[in-house]
């Protein structure tokens, strides 16, 4: 009785060890982006990296039970069109821009402005979701905006640090932009998280890859960033998506948003650690305002849901 009584203590403690495990996989992404720039083109490794983890993914996608070639056959016109939006704006403006940055920006620095998504994202559902950010939530982007203020203040930049911040913040307004397609997509619930994950991939990173290829043409890749691009094809990408998707299955939504906000500090520590970069005490500040004002931003509305389901 004993042992059947823990079980369920068990397994949630095993998805909360294995999301935590995801989220450590996608921050050392950072360094090992960082590491492959020195010798692959931004798009052309954003797009090897998802075009691959897109072909990794596809057994998996026609082995689904709940995905059938009859499933493709009943996309409308209107699906194909928000599959290819989503994959426009998410992974290649947002990928796209998110590996520009780190080419020109230190990853804590592309990091932050990155992490700023909740913040545009609960700005963006209030007028194009109707969903009006909580009193708490407005407390939350006061924090992060004054946060990124004490990050940034004085603004002195280094040579190419504009094309790298104008990268990122384009970067967050589409990764934030795509959050809100995301939204409108699966909350409709008629297609399978897995089936629009796939696709969108699909078209967004083959699209990279193409644009990468015809602005820069064929690189020639060392061994070490053959090595970069498949591990994070796919033990970053595809095996931990596939992993992300199981924790899922036991942790609550608030469960997962708290683990993955983890990352806000775990890939500044990487940076510091592998790639030599330092922080200010005023960097640091502003780093952990921010991060404090997007947990909020996070984390109140989901405490909201949680309640009504309870």
């Amino acid at each position: 009785m004993a042992t059947e009584a823990n079980q369920p203590r068990f397994t949630q403690l095993s998805a909360l060890l294995q999301a935590l495990f995801v989220t450590f996989l996608w921050s050392t992404s950072w360094v090992l982006i960082k590491i492959g720039l020195a010798d692959i083109p931004p798009l052309t490794f954003a797009g090897l990296r998802y075009t691959l983890a897109f072909l990794i993914l596809l057994p998996l996608f026609f082995r689904s039970n709940r995905i059938q070639p009859a499933t493709l056959r009943r996309l409308t016109a209107a699906n194909w069109r928000q599959l290819f939006l989503l994959g426009i704006v998410y992974y290649a403006v947002t990928h796209g821009a998110q590996f520009i940055s780190i080419a020109y920006l230190p990853a804590v620095t592309a990091n932050l402005i990155l992490g700023f998504t909740p913040v545009v994202v609960a700005l963006l559902s209030l007028f194009l979701l109707s969903e009006r950010p909580l009193k708490t939530q407005w407390l939350g982007i006061g924090l992060s905006v004054v946060g990124l203020f004490v990050y940034f203040y004085p603004v002195s930049l280094e040579a190419g640090a504009a094309i790298g911040l104008v990268a990122a913040f384009v970067g967050m307004l589409a990764n934030a932009s795509s959050a809100v397609i995301g939204r409108s997509i699966n909350r409709t619930k008629t297609l399978s998280p897995l089936l629009i994950t796939t696709l969108s991939m699909g078209i967004g990173s083959i699209l990279l890859l193409i644009s990468g290829l015809w602005l820069d043409g064929l690189p020639k890749l060392t061994w070490q960033s053959w090595l970069i691009v498949v591990w994070l094809a796919v033990v970053n990408t595809a095996f931990a998506f596939t992993l992300w998707n199981h924790t899922l299955r036991t942790l609550s939504a608030l469960e997962s948003s708290l683990i993955n906000s983890s990352m806000s500090v775990q890939i500044p520590l990487l940076a510091v650690l592998f790639l030599g970069e330092r922080l200010l005490p005023r960097e640091l500040i502003g780093l952990v305002v921010v991060v404090v004002g997007v947990l909020i931003v996070q984390l109140a509305r989901m405490w909201v849901v949680q309640k009504s389901v309870r």
